[in-house]
Order: C-alpha cells, then sequence, then structure tokens
C-alpha cells in the first residue's frame, strides 16, 4: 500500500524532541503514580477534617408506642410511662403515628445542645413539654413545602429539636414512610454543626463526582454514537440518586429542593430504574458473553420483568411496593449472579471481573439498610457508607466498561491490522481520490494492475484514465455506488479492460479496480456462441431471428426490408459420399463466398444443415436481387477444395420483399417456398416474391386457414366432387368414380385443394379431414342407394398421417362397420411408399377393410420405393399405376414398358389396374393395348358433382370425345369379370393443369 506518511519536523533540534518526549511520558505515566502515593499517604497519616461521626454519638432511651390516628396527648401519656425505655424502636413499614416518651439527658439540661432524629424515612414530627403539655415545635414533611415551627427544623436526613431550657421529658407524635428505624441522639452544639458540614460536603461531593461522570460518558456516547455509553450514563445518575436516598439528601436535587409531595413517588422509582438500569447495562455490556455461555434468554426474561417493577413503582404505596422491589432484586440478583458466573468461568473476561465488584458493592449498600433496620447494626459495614458505596461501585462499573472497551479496542486495532494486510495482499485494486482526483492512496494489487509505480498526491486519475471517467467519478452523490467500465491500452498494442466501482466518503472518493479483460472476452465468446453457428461463424437461427425481428421494427418506421433462403443443391450428397468433415469443409467456404457481397446492415445465419436466411435491412427489393445473384454467382464460380477433392455445389434462393404487418414466421415461411419454386427452376435458381404478390396472398390464406385448423373450429365450406374412371372393356356397364375433397371459402371462392392439404398437414389434422370424408361419402352411398347402377364403385384416398394415427384407424373401423351395406362399394387407396413403410401394420389393416367387403388399392405404384416383392406380402385388390408413366407416354418408349410391366405383374397376379392422368386420345389408345382395366384422366372426363353422378347410367355418358367414345365403342368384348366390384381412386389431371385429388 502506498498511502500519505505524517509530516516528519526536520527542523527542531534532537534535543527539543527528546525533552518533548519525556516531558509527555512524565504527564501520563509519573504524575498519576505521585497522585496515587500522596493518597495512600493521606488516608495513613493525615487527620480528617470532620472527627465527629453519628456512630460515636450516645443513644437517648425512648418509649415508643403506635396508636390509631386521632389519639390526644393525655390519652397515650400514661401507656408511654408504663412501657420499658430501649434505645431504637423499628417501624416495620408501618404508617400509624407513632408516640415517643424521651427523659431528657442531664448534659443537654446543663451545657445544652439538641435532640437528633436523624431517620430519613420520618416524614413528620411533632413535640410537646411532657408535663405541662406545651408545644415545643412541629415539622411536616409531607406538605408540598415542608413547614417547621418552634424548636424543631430539618437537620441532614432527618430532625433536630432546639429548646431552652429543656424540660425533664419530651413526648414526640412521628409518622414514618418505609423501613423506618426510630433513634435519638444527644448532640452538642458544636458537634451538631460540624455533622451538618459533613452531610453537606458528602452530599456535594457525591453529587459533583457522579453527574460530572455521567455528563463526560453522555457526552462521548452521543459523540461516539456509543449505546453503551449511554446507558451507563444514565445508570450513573441513578446510582447518585440511589446513594442520596441512602444517605438521606434525596430530598434535593442540584441544590433545590424537591417538593415534599414527589418524594415518595421519586423514592419508588429510583428504586426501580436503578434495578432497570442495572439490567439494561448488564445485558448490552455483555451481550457476546451472554450468548456464548447461553444465558442470554434467561438475563431477556430478567429484562422483561422490569416492566411490571416500573408499573408497582407508579401504582403501590410505598410499603407495598418495597418487598415487591426486594423480591425483584432478589430473583434478579440470582440470575444475573448465575450469568455472570458462567462468563467469569467460561470466557476469563476480566470486565466481568469489575462488573461483579461493582455489583457487589452496590448490593452491600442496597441490602444495608435493611440488615441495619432489621438486626440493629447501625455500624456494621464500618467505613463504607452510602457515599463511598456509591463512588465505588460507579467507580469499579467505569473500569469494567473500560475493560469491555479496551477489549473493542484492540479487536478493531487488530480488524484494522487485518484490514490493512488485506489492503496489501488483496487482488483487487483499491484506491482513494479527493475531491481534485488526486490520488490520495492506492495498494500494491491497483500498481500491479497498471504496471506502473504510483505515488499519492503526485498522481490524478485523468493521469491514469480516459478523462471522460472522472466526469462519472466527480457527479457521484454521496451514499450511492457507481459502477462503469473502462479500458486501458497496453503497450503491446492490446486492450486491458477493468471494472470501477466507487462510492463517496465525506469529501473522498474510494473504490476498486478489477481486472476483467478475461472475463468480458469470456462473455464475448459466450455470447457469439449464443448468435452464431460454431462451425461456419455465421449467426445461428436465434442470432438471425433476432435481426429479423429488428428489421420488422424498423419496417413499421418505413425502412424496406428484403428476406432471402438459400439452400444448396444436393449438398447432402457430399456428406453421404464422403463424410461429414469433408461436408463442413464445403460448408465454412460456402459462407465466406455468401458473406462477401453483402453490406454491413446485411446479415447471413444458418437455419438448417444446408439451409441459410438472409436479412437484408434497409434494403430495397432490386439492390437485394442483385446481392442475391452475385452470391449465386460466387457460389457456382469455381470447385469448393477439400484436400484433394474437389466439389461443385450450387444454391437456390427464395427472395420476398417484406410487407409491412408480417410477422417472423410468415416472412421465413415464404421465403422458403419461394426457395422451393426456385430449386425447380432449372435456370437461374432465383425466385423473388415482390410487395403484393399472389404468392404472399396465396401463403397469407394458407396460414389463416392452418390456424383456423389448429384451434379445432368447425370446418365449414368442405363439399365432394367425384372424377369418372373408366372401363377400357365395358364403358357403358360399369360407373366407377374416385371422390374428390373440395373447399370453399367464406366468400364462396374455390380454395385450392392443394392449399387445403398443406395447411392441414401444418396443423396437424390431416386425419380430421380424412374422418369426413370417409363419413361423407359413405353416407353418400348410404342415402343414394336406390339411385345408383348396382356395378358402382366408389374410391378415397387416406393419407399418410392418418393411417399412421391409431385412433383414425378404430374409427374408420367403426364407420365401415356403421354402413356395412354400402361398404362393398369402396376402395381404399393407400399410397405405395406408405404401404411399404409399415408392412406389418399395412397389411393388418387391408385385412380387416377387406372383412367389412371394402376393397383396397395401391396408389401411386411404381413412384416410390417399388420393390415387386411386396406384393405377394399385400393382398390388394388394384394397382394403380403413377400417373408421371402415364402423361405423355408416348413419347417416352420406357415409360410404355414399364406400364406395360405393371400391368402384366397385376395381372399375373389377379389384380386389376387403373392408369391416371391419361390427358389424351393416343394415350387412352396405347394403355388399352397394353392391357390397362381403367382409365381416369381429363380425356375421358373432369371432376363433376355428385347429382351428375346420379344422372349417369355408366362412365361412358361423361365422354365427351367423339373419336374417344367411338373408339372404346369398337373394343372386342371379352369375358365378362366381375369389375363392377372395383373402386378407384386419385384423380387424373395432368400435373401442369389440374389438381390432384385430396381424399383424406
Amino acid at each position: 500500500m502506498t498511502t500519505a506518511s505524517p509530516p516528519v519536523d526536520t527542523a527542531s533540534p534532537a534535543w527539543v524532541v527528546r525533552i518533548e518526549r519525556w516531558l509527555q511520558a512524565f504527564t501520563a505515566y509519573l504524575v498519576p503514580v505521585l497522585l496515587a502515593v500522596l493518597t495512600a499517604l493521606a488516608l495513613w497519616r493525615w487527620p480528617e477534617e470532620f472527627a465527629s461521626s453519628e456512630e460515636a454519638l450516645p443513644r437517648v432511651p425512648v418509649r415508643a408506642l403506635f396508636t390509631e390516628p386521632g389519639r390526644e396527648l393525655a390519652s397515650v401519656t400514661p401507656a408511654l410511662q408504663a412501657l420499658p425505655p430501649s434505645e431504637a424502636f423499628d417501624t416495620r413499614l408501618s404508617e400509624q403515628p407513632l408516640w415517643v416518651w424521651i427523659d431528657v439527658p442531664a448534659s443537654l439540661r446543663d451545657d445544652g445542645g439538641a435532640l437528633d432524629f436523624p431517620s430519613r424515612h420520618a416524614t413528620a414530627l411533632r413535640c410537646w413539654d411532657a408535663q405541662t403539655q406545651q408545644p415545643l415545635g412541629a415539622i411536616d414533611r409531607t406538605r408540598r413545602t415542608a413547614e417547621a415551627s418552634g424548636a424543631l427544623r430539618p437537620s441532614r436526613a432527618g430532625f433536630v429539636l432546639e429548646t431552652h431550657p429543656w424540660p425533664a421529658s419530651v413526648v414526640c407524635q412521628a409518622r414514618f414512610t418505609g423501613p423506618g428505624r426510630l433513634t435519638v441522639h444527644a448532640v452538642p452544639a458544636t458537634t451538631l454543626q460540624e455533622l451538618e458540614r459533613r452531610f453537606h460536603r458528602n452530599a456535594g461531593w457525591l453529587d459533583g463526582g457522579l453527574l460530572l461522570l455521567a455528563l463526560f460518558t453522555l457526552v462521548a456516547g452521543l459523540i461516539n454514537r456509543e449505546r453503551n455509553y449511554l446507558i451507563f450514563a444514565a445508570w450513573l445518575v441513578i446510582n447518585q440518586r440511589m446513594a442520596a436516598l441512602s444517605a438521606g439528601w434525596d430530598y434535593q436535587w442540584l441544590g433545590l429542593l424537591v417538593p415534599a409531595d414527589w418524594l415518595t413517588l421519586l423514592r419508588k422509582l429510583t428504586l426501580a430504574l436503578y434495578s432497570t438500569a442495572t439490567v439494561v447495562l448488564f445485558r448490552h455490556l455483555f451481550e457476546a458473553d451472554l450468548q456464548r455461555t447461553g444465558t442470554l434468554r434467561q438475563v431477556r426474561w430478567v429484562v422483561v420483568a422490569c416492566l411490571p417493577v416500573l408499573g408497582a413503582a407508579l401504582l403501590l404505596p410505598y410499603r407495598f411496593f418495597l418487598p415487591v422491589i426486594w423480591l425483584a432484586t432478589a430473583l434478579g440478583v440470582l440470575v444475573l449472579g448465575h450469568a455472570l458466573a458462567a462468563i467469569l468461568v467460561r470466557t476469563r473476561s476480566r470486565a466481568a471481573v469489575w462488573y461483579a465488584a461493582a455489583m457487589a458493592v452496590a448490593l452491600l449498600a442496597s441490602v444495608y439498610e435493611v440488615i441495619a433496620a432489621a438486626l440493629g447494626l447501625k455500624g456494621l459495614l464500618g467505613l463504607v457508607n452510602s457515599v463511598t458505596a456509591a463512588l465505588a461501585s460507579s467507580l469499579l462499573a467505569s473500569l469494567a466498561i473500560a475493560e469491555q472497551f479496551r477489549v473493542e479496542h484492540e479487536q478493531r486495532l487488530a480488524l484494522q491490522a487485518e484490514l490493512q494486510h488485506t489492503f496489501d495482499f488483496l487482488p483487487i485494486g483499491l484506491f482513494t481520490l479527493d475531491a481534485q482526483g488526486r490520488l490520495l492512496s492506492a495498494n500494491p494489487a491497483l500498481q500491479a494492475l497498471l504496471q506502473r509505480p504510483l505515488e499519492p498526491e503526485h498522481h490524478t486519475w485523468s493521469d491514469l484514465f480516459p478523462q471522460t471517467d472522472w466526469g462519472q467519478l466527480a457527479a457521484e452523490e454521496p451514499g450511492r455506488t457507481i459502477e462503469f467500465e473502462t479500458r486501458l491500452n497496453t503497450g503491446d498494442g492490446g486492450v486491458r479492460r477493468f471494472l470501477v466501482r466507487a462510492a463517496r466518503a465525506g469529501d473522498k472518493i474510494e473504490g476498486t479496480l478489477q481486472d476483467i479483460t478475461d472475463k468480458v472476452l469470456a462473455h464475448e465468446h459466450l455470447q457469439f456462441l449464443a448468435d452464431h453457428d460454431p462451425l461456419t461463424r455465421v449467426l445461428n437461427r436465434r442470432g438471425i431471428e433476432a435481426c429479423l425481428g429488428r428489421g420488422l421494427q424498423r419496417l413499421r418506421r418505413g425502412k424496406p426490408l428484403a428476406v432471402a433462403y438459400l439452400d444448396l443443391d444436393r449438398f447432402k450428397l457430399i456428406n453421404d459420399l464422403y463424410g461429414h468433415p469433408a461436408g463442413d469443409a464445403v460448408l465454412q467456404q460456402v459462407c465466406e463466398r455468401a458473406q462477401a457481397p453483402l453490406a454491413s446492415h446485411m446479415y447471413l445465419g444458418r437455419v438448417g444443415g444446408d439451409e441459410f436466411l438472409l436479412v437484408m435491412l434497409d434494403t430495397p427489393l432490386h439492390r437485394a436481387e442483385t446481392v442475391c445473384r452475385d452470391i449465386l454467382m460466387r457460389l457456382a464460380s469455381e470447385p469448393y477444395a477439400v484436400g484433394e477433392r474437389a466439389f461443385q455445389v450450387r444454391g437456390s434462393i427464395g427472395l420476398v420483399e417484406v410487407a409491412p404487418g408480417a410477422t417472423a414466421k410468415d416472412v421465413v415461411a415464404t421465403a422458403d417456398r419461394a426457395c422451393r419454386e426456385a430449386k425447380r427452376s432449372p435456370t437461374t435458381g432465383l425466385v423473388v416474391y415482390e410487395h403484393g404478390a399472389r404468392a404472399f396472398q396465396e401463403h397469407e390464406a394458407e396460414m389463416r386457414l392452418v390456424e383456423r385448423l389448429a384451434a379445432g373450429q368447425e370446418i365449414e365450406g368442405l363439399y365432394l366432387e367425384m372424377q369418372p374412371i373408366i372401363s377400357l372393356r365395358h364403358p357403358h356397364r360399369s360407373l366407377n368414380v374416385e371422390v374428390l375433397l373440395r373447399m370453399r371459402d367464406e366468400h364462396g371462392g374455390r380454395v385450392p385443394t392443394d392449399r387445403v392439404l398443406r395447411a392441414a398437414e401444418h396443423a396437424g389434422c390431416m386425419s380430421t379431414i380424412d374422418r369426413w370424408v370417409l363419413r361423407s361419402t359413405l353416407q353418400w352411398l348410404s342415402e343414394q342407394r336406390e339411385h345408383l347402377p348396382p356395378n358402382q364403385f366408389v374410391c378415397l384416398n387416406l393419407s399418410g398421417a392418418s393411417l399412421n394415427d391409431e385412433r383414425f384407424i378404430q374409427d374408420a373401423y367403426a364407420i365401415l362397420e356403421q354402413h356395412r351395406a354400402v361398404t362393398p362399394r369402396l376402395c381404399l387407396e393407400i399410397t405405395e411408399s406408405v404401404a411399404l413403410h409399415d408392412i406389418g401394420n399395412t397389411r393388418r389393416f387391408i385385412d380387416r377393410v377387406r372383412s367389412h367387403g371394402a376393397r383396397v388399392a395401391l396408389d401411386d405404384f411404381g413412384a416410390g420405393y417399388t420393390s415387386f416383392s411386396y406384393l405377394k406380402d399385400l393382398p390388394a385388390d388394384i394397382l394403380k399405376i403413377d400417373g408421371s408413366f402415364i402423361v405423355n407416354m408416348n413419347r417416352h418408349p420406357a415409360n410404355v414398358a414399364i406400364v406395360e410391366a405393371i400391368v402384366s405383374l397385376a395381372q399375373n397376379l389377379g389384380m386389376k389396374t387403373i392408369a391416371e392422368w391419361a390427358e389424351d386420345f393416343e394415350t387412352v389408345e396405347t394403355l388399352a393395348e397394353i392391357g390397362v382395366d381403367y382409365v381416369q384422366g381429363w380425356a375421358l372426363s373432369r371432376p363433376v358433382a355428385p347429382e351428375q353422378v346420379l344422372q349417369a347410367r355408366s362412365g361412358a355418358d361423361f365422354i365427351s370425345d367423339a373419336r374417344l367414345h367411338d373408339y372404346l365403342n369398337t373394343q372386342p368384348p371379352e369375358d365378362e369379370l366381375s369389375d363392377v366390384d372395383l373402386v378407384l381412386g386419385e384423380p387424373t389431371s395432368a400435373p401442369a393443369s389440374s389438381p390432384r385429388s385430396m381424399s383424406g
């Protein structure tokens, strides 16, 4: 630690410094020793100023008698004369009138003097001449102002009777409050004066000494904000009142007379407050020791018990209050004595020793009066009187307080040394600045962090750190801690970052400096990993979505936004053939090329294995289109070298101009859709959707439909159409159709079937659609059963999602059972790829459906993973040849050969065949020559309403092409096999001009 050391006086001579140090030691150590020796000598050899004492005065025998109030002197005198004399009479807390007969000693009658009544518990006294019954005087302290008349006057704690000449006998009536003891002394006049001077000297000594000590303690407690000082000051004042009560001068306070009617209440409060202050001081002075010894709980109960004692002092009469305070004191002494003994045994605390001594002296002084009153042993304690007891207990308590503070001071010094050690060796930099920014102190760690030596008051904050930091420190408000980061350039060109925490303490600024360079770098790295793809170093999905969110916010403020979806073509092939390390290397090079043309406000993010999203903020569409074309050109410009191999990778991009109000989810979905369209485009590989393009509208409509289906709302607008399936052998003898799903929107417009299919797939409710189609078809067949020719058969397609839904399968069985009468007219189409996915499950489904009388067809046969060996395990009734082999088949001889092979296979397995997508006469002619059983397509008929099916007698009624009609009529008849049981499915529409069927 580098701190400002105290100034050294180098101008004074050495001998002056040595004399100064000698006088300092003399005053601090030798003078107190000399004063102590002088005091001991005085106590041993020097005479006292006042040699007289009350204990040496002779007592005058008395005859005493309690009577009921109202008795007259004449009626009491005979009874008094009959009593034996005694030197003392105890009142035993009685407050009845006490009559006293006193035979005046001869010394008073001869030499003069006074009769002394020293009891401080006497409240009133009246005296008469016993022979003449003439009043000698009266005094009463119960009045607001003590009244004295005649020869009676107050003296010290009691009263004196001075008269001349003295009668032979005196009769007095006295009243007492508390544990009074009646004694009478014959005191010469000079001795009485000396006793009164001693009394007032002791009162002044006690008041002045204890009150001055209390004032000093109170001031020290207020300045240091030390609660124990304040409690001790209050205890000293109450201790002074206790001493005054014992000595009998509590009728005055600082030389001012206390009103007579206040004395009794003040005496009770003095006793109660003394007990309370003693307990509270003990509890707070030894709180830590009480906790260590486990006695804190008992002492707390004693503290709580002080409340009823205070209440008793306010409410109970004095003679009833005294037993309460004696009992409470006894119990408190037991508990506090036990706790104090435990502290002495457990902790060996010197403060506890001094406090125990102080409490012992105070206790002896408190019970002195009780013992003396009970046993008549007035001089039992010898030199220990009320004054010495109060001073001694206060002194010993002060020693206990001083010892406790000494221990706390040593603890603070040890803590300060520990803090100093911590300050010197703490790895965090610590500093102190003045109001002008000058460095007052700095620990070694700060110098190590800054890598430079620091000299207090020679450096300022601005010399070490940027000037802007000092502005934050200078503006700091007291009581508030500020925290900020700062940085410094290192000599090697690097940057180190520090965290500064500082607070204003008075006119100084204290703070810490911590090197957080590694922490900041680690945080930045974690933040980078949170928003970036660790492989390609571009943004990940989270990061790019955050950029898109910022772009949508800026879009609402009128800034343009363009989003592009990039997909690499046939990238999976690289991973499959050469492994993921090769694919990862290619991806890294792809990202480098894709980022090259991007401006600072354009961001690239990886959202899939080989899929990326480009968010171009504040970029108009034409500029974004130029960037996307540049990216595609760079990606395909040259091969990607990985080791000794080189790979050619191209990409497809779907670019959309984002419209205001669009959501992030819709934007990404639309860009993905545009990218898929670009992948189907063999030319540029880029598809651009401008703002307001039809693709946007279609996508929005599809999303609304998805939300509607996902919300579980009732599906409205669904209806059925049917496309005829014509028998090439007997076109006039059968009427076969495939059920097609259609939908109208709320305005009556037709919703494209593929949109309904995609929405249902996205919403996860394809089984709901299929359930509706199956139930509606069978219900229609049941309702129109009488109007349909007996050779009618209907087919409908089931989706793969429904066939994988066990709940739908059970519902389908129940629907078939419900319409068992028309089920034989039904043929359920199963896509070949779905059937072969789980051949065992498919076989069970086919068997169960056929048990209800329905037939099964394998749809799209030849387009999936066809393996002819599966056909022997699937008992299907029909093979529906995929339309991709049928369209323009005459232009592709290979398609003719494939269809011919499928037809031959089906015939050998006992299955019928259906060819879909027959679009012209030549195709139908070729299919007839090959031996296909049924044909479906626009060349024969487009889909029609169910009402038109009811009006037809056969499939031939739907053929509008006369040439085709004549051709089918000229087909040679064959053996009439039962083809009326067949159920066909799937519309026969060209892929570019007609929608595919949708039936669940």
